[in-house]
């Protein structure tokens, strides 16, 4: 067995004193072959217009506006939006986030999760058919497809014609588009890490270097080759979430929906044709809402994993419905309670914002609010205090005892400032190094702090360790810091 091909059966020798014929039995079996794997049917889907049609074009716009407009935007002499690996920062506007802030990144993916959770639950793969990069990148490379090609018969007679000069240079255009968008998608992409101005001047000056030429190219690779020839292939058998997304709905979940009871038995018919005397239901059979679907499926033959949730079909079958005079709906935005209990409307609403959304709702929003919270009340800089290990303490010749820090501050502003330290925790302990320092923008400091505990102050306390506070504030006094630590007085 060849990867992919059974071979069934092999046929007999003809004319052999062996063969079942030549013996008066049953003819011999035919072979046949069974492919485990199907290649792979190119999808023309048609264009569509509508109301979920322009809502998509929207959404395309305003995320491709913010993804190639982003790295452009300045922000005190420098990107807004930067990922600084070589520094290991990153710029979000007026923050400046370090390695330590990790913490904000896992809160926004957890933020991510349950906005998946919740969209899902309510309305299905909403994501997939309006941000998803997979869809809104192969609706852009259609885009340039149909402008070049036209739509889907003119595209599928143009690939069925022989080679010839009209065919030569519309693929030779639609190519040429196709690779300068994922050129442009490529140099915007690392536009993010390395600052886009320079990006591309060393781009045009032949200079750019040898790991950002990689991941222009890689991603301009992966935008062609993923929106322009695999398409539906990722959505279908790449994306983990065509998978899992069972998981999120239930019977109350909002889905695209065809109405069986309307619209069946299905059947062709002129506009004149009443369809309650022909015995007939809505449906025309007139297949656009598979012609329209950029995945090639039948929604009529209920929901099926591949489905993008585009809403393509409920466009084009409401323009189908309006020009026979039908009403429109027959296939839908609508639960599957709502279809095999005919309640719609308001009672269908009220099961789609059930007890499991309100509760992926509710967390949502207050995680956001956490988060939001969190950044409101972030300082902008870090301490760590780390003890001397040469000695624990020390004995100076006024008979004080003297233990050494090194705070370790992190200022995150863009701007130099000035702090100040303070200690607390003991009678009598005082700083006997320089208490304020300055610091420039962006900067990590070692401060050595040496704390003293004078001789008058030894008598009421006794030997061995005792927890003290320090303090580092802001010279203007906007933003503190305590950080704990332990002072070490040594037995006599």
């Amino acid at each position: 067995m060849s990867e992919g091909l059974i071979q069934a059966a092999q046929p007999a020798s003809a004319g052999t004193s062996n063969s079942p014929a030549a013996l008066g039995g049953a003819a011999p079996p035919k072979e046949q072959v069974v492919w485990l794997y199907e290649a792979r049917k190119k999808i023309y889907p048609r264009a569509v217009s509508g109301w979920f049609a322009r809502w998509r074009v929207l959404l395309i716009v305003l995320t491709q506006l913010v993804f190639y407009g982003a790295p452009w935007l300045l922000w005190n002499d420098r990107p807004a939006l930067l990922f600084d690996l070589a520094t290991r920062r990153f710029y979000l506007f007026g923050y400046v986030f370090w390695p330590q802030d990790f913490i904000f990144l896992t809160g926004l993916l957890v933020v991510c999760a349950y906005a998946l959770f919740f969209f899902t639950a309510v309305a299905g793969r909403l994501w997939c058919g309006y941000a998803c990069p997979q869809t809104v990148y192969t609706e852009m490379f259609m885009y340039i497809e149909r402008w070049i090609e036209g739509d889907a018969n003119a595209r599928r007679k143009l690939d069925a014609a022989p080679w010839s000069l009209n065919k030569v240079w519309r693929k030779a255009a639609k190519q040429g588009l196709w690779i300068t968008l994922a050129l442009w998608t490529g140099v915007s992409f690392v536009g993010y890490f390395v600052p886009i101005r320079e990006l591309v001047g060393s781009i045009a000056s032949l200079t750019i270097g040898g790991w950002a030429l990689f991941w222009v190219l890689f991603y301009a690779f992966a935008t062609w080759g993923n929106a322009g020839f695999m398409r539906e292939q990722v959505c279908k058998y790449m994306c983990p979430y065509a998978r899992f997304q069972s998981a999120m709905l239930d019977k109350h979940s909002l889905i695209i929906t065809y109405d069986t009871t309307r619209g069946e038995p299905r059947g062709s018919r002129g506009r004149k044709v009443d369809p309650k005397q022909a015995a007939l239901g809505d449906c025309i059979d007139c297949g656009l809402c598979v012609a329209v679907c950029p995945t090639g499926i039948d929604i009529r033959k209920g929901l099926q994993y591949e489905c993008i949730g585009c809403a393509g079909c409920i466009d084009v079958c409401d323009e189908v419905m309006s020009k026979m005079n039908y009403a429109p709906g027959l296939i839908r935005y609508a639960t599957e309670h709502a279809m095999t209990s005919r309640r719609f409307g308001a009672e269908m609403w009220r099961h789609v914002f059930r007890m499991r959304t309100l509760v992926y709702g509710s967390i949502l929003v207050l995680l956001v609010l956490a988060l939001g919270w969190g950044l409101a009340n972030r300082t902008s800089f870090k301490v760590d205090v780390v003890r001397d290990r040469n000695a624990l303490a020390r004995l100076s010749g006024d008979g004080s005892i003297e233990n050494v820090y090194r705070l370790q501050i992190m200022n995150t502003a863009e701007r130099p400032r000035a702090f100040l330290v303070d200690v607390a925790g003991l009678p009598g302990i005082e700083i006997s190094s320089e208490s304020r320092f300055d610091m420039l923008a962006a900067q990590t400091k070692f401060h050595p702090v040496r704390l003293r505990l004078p001789e008058s102050s030894l008598k009421a306390v006794s030997p061995g360790s005792h927890a003290i506070t320090f303090t580092i504030r802001s010279a203007d006094g906007s933003e503190q810091v305590t950080e704990k630590a332990v002072f070490y007085v040594a037995r006599p």
